[in-house]
């Protein structure tokens, strides 16, 4: 019992930390923002990645409580983990714009001299790799809520809502990697940036909408990229494949990469086809 008390005792101690720390992260964060320098915003920036780094560790140390067995209750420790991340997010936004505004001079010379081809190309990766970090939110938030339904007694009374969460994880976690080999089809001119924008409407529903019973209803992931014709491009299928060649083309990796689990019963069926031939 002295175990459980002395234990409870070190929990309350890191969660008055982390409510210090957040305190005073967004009295920070706040300045950054107000700050009337340059010079003064960078030396907010500078104590602002101090506090973070301070929340990080006492993440770490909740972090630790969630996944070991002594605590029972892991609600609030679930709370607080989440409170911190979201500072964490917080704070890459700041450190995001400061590199875009350290590099905006010499980004906007490049950007005067693309064509309106290779501009549209940038503007299509750019976006890309919004909706995968859009998408990486909802695999945190997902991720968050099965380790809430976890806690205690929840694997077993809570095991059909664990397991649509990890449906949905799933999913996620398959357009993230679809995503990133579009983008790098995109980049070597694999596919063109005006046929991704065919999937542009889809992708956006995605985000907004998935999990919502609607959505779910009509939702096919197994036709989700059909249009911008991925089986057709002349490469092989990562999922059949564990081993590639080191002398590989650059442009099989990048195209295996986006094809990668998509329509599997389809050329199945096909292969079938042509051995009863």
């Amino acid at each position: 019992m002295s175990n459980q008390r002395k234990l409870q005792t070190e929990i309350d101690r890191v969660i008055k930390k982390v409510d210090e720390g957040v305190e005073l992260f967004d009295d920070i964060y706040e300045k950054v923002y107000s700050a009337d320098t340059q010079n003064q915003k960078e030396k907010y920036e500078t104590e602002l990645k101090k506090e973070i780094k301070k929340l990080q560790r006492l993440r770490d140390q909740i972090k630790s409580w969630i996944s070991g067995s002594e605590v029972k209750d892991k609600v609030q420790l679930l709370e607080y983990r989440r409170l911190i991340e979201t500072k964490m997010e917080a704070f890459k936004v700041v450190e995001k714009e400061t590199k875009t505004k350290t590099f905006s001079k010499e980004g906007l010379a490049r950007q005067e001299k693309l064509d309106p081809e290779e501009q549209k190309k940038a503007d299509t990766v750019n976006w890309i790799g919004e909706v995968i970090e859009q998408i990486n939110n909802k695999i945190d938030e997902t991720d968050l809520e099965i380790e809430t339904l976890s806690a205690g007694k929840g694997k077993k009374t809570n095991k059909n809502q664990i397991e649509e969460c990890n449906e949905h994880l799933a999913s996620h976690k398959f357009h993230v990697n679809k995503l990133e080999g579009i983008a790098r089809l995109v980049r070597n001119d694999r596919i063109s940036a005006e046929l991704v924008d065919q999937v542009k409407e889809d992708l956006e529903y995605y985000v907004e909408s998935h999990g919502e019973d609607e959505f779910m209803m009509a939702y096919d992931e197994e036709g989700f990229y059909e249009e911008l014709g991925l089986d057709d491009l002349d490469v092989v299928n990562v999922d059949r494949v564990t081993q590639a060649s080191v002398s590989s083309k650059k442009k099989d990796d990048d195209a295996s990469s986006a094809t990668s689990g998509s329509k599997k019963e389809k050329r199945s069926s096909k292969s079938s086809t042509a051995s009863s031939m």
